[in-house]
Parts: C-alpha cells; structure tokens; sequence
C-alpha cells in the first residue's frame, strides 16, 4: 500500500473531475438539479455538497505530498458516490445521470484508488 500516490496523476485526475464538479454545482444546470431533486435531496442542503466536493479535491492534493492525507481523501471519495448510487437505488431514479455521472465518478475513484494507492 503506497501512502503517496504513484502514480500521482490518478488522484490528480479524480481532483479535477470534483473541483469541476463542485464548481458546477455552485449554480447547478438543468442535468445536476434534475438528479438532486430526483434523489429527493433537500435543495436546503445542496451547498453541503460542494463543501464535501471541495474538501476532497483539498485532501486528493494535500495527500500527493503528506502520508495518508490523499489515501483517505480517495476512500473518502469512494464512499461518497457509494453513498449516491444507494440513494439513486433507493429513489429509483436510475436515469442517465445514475449510468454515466454517478457510477462514472464511482469508477474513477475506485481507479485512483487502487491503481495509485493500493497497487
């Protein structure tokens, strides 16, 4: 188990994959409201998910430089669109943004995890 990510890029990838999407969600378009609401996810609390996208992108970029900063930040990140897929499940909203943006994200994750972290 590698504690500095090697190689450096995959988490460097998911990082900019979640500012881009942290800062979408800042004014969401019609796609990103589309599947919050679908989800049933309180609009009261949709800023929480930028917070949660930004503090991750911090920990993937941190953890390129400080031991086990960016390991947990990808785990973090991986639990996180665990999380999503479940709600989608549960909503029963299994629309394109479940297929390519929720599991899509889900995948990345998982490749920077195991291929920079655990390999």
């Amino acid at each position: 188990m590698n504690l500095i990510p090697d190689p450096w890029w995959l988490p460097a990838l998911l990082a900019g994959a979640l500012l881009f999407d942290a800062v979408a969600s800042i004014r969401p378009p019609m796609f990103i409201r589309d599947c919050l609401d679908g989800v049933r996810f309180p609009r009261d609390w949709w800023w929480t998910l930028i917070v949660i996208k930004t503090l991750a992108v911090a920990g993937l970029i941190v953890g390129m430089w400080v031991p086990g900063v960016g390991l947990a930040a990808n785990v973090g990140v991986v639990v996180y669109f665990l999380c999503a897929c479940a709600a989608h499940i549960r909503a029963r909203f299994l629309r394109q943004s479940f297929w390519i943006n929720c599991l899509g994200m889900l995948v990345l994750a998982l490749v920077s995890l195991t291929g920079a972290f655990l390999l």
